[in-house]
């Protein structure tokens, strides 16, 4: 999962500056991306450091919400959104798809992680000897 969150990280950092041109919104594209670069980056530490049910749903909302953004702004052209600039792209480039695999290998491996966390949270609240 902090794998996805890492390509995501790294593919939104480097394109950021091609977002510069992004019209609308008080936000221009570039910081945009900046960002997501470095909340995708963050989320993948906090994953690999505490690998807790928070940890995978935080890595969820984070990889869901660009999956979410990058599917909306590729099909839907919704022009500027308040301070965010109008981010309509009907093209698909090898950028856009290694973030959106990325993405949504994260997303599905958060899901995973929450649920395989949630269980062996339940399996160690067990009593000993309790044959479960």
């Amino acid at each position: 999962m902090a794998a996805g969150l890492v390509v995501d990280a790294v593919v939104h950092w480097i394109y950021a500056p091609d977002m510069a041109y992004v019209q609308g919104g008080s936000i221009s594209g570039e910081l945009l991306f900046q960002v997501q670069a470095a909340v995708a980056g963050v989320a993948a530490v906090i994953v690999l450091v505490y690998g807790s049910r928070w940890a995978y749903a935080l890595g969820f909302v984070v990889a869901g919400s660009a999956v979410g953004a990058l599917l909306l702004y590729h099909y839907v052209e919704v022009g500027a959104l308040g301070p965010l600039p109008d981010m309509y792209d009907p093209i698909w480039y090898t950028e856009k798809w290694l973030s959106l695999v990325g993405e949504g290998i994260a997303t599905v491996a958060a899901v995973a992680g929450f649920v395989l966390a949630g269980r062996e949270r339940e399996r160690d609240a067990e009593p000993v000897g309790s044959g479960g």
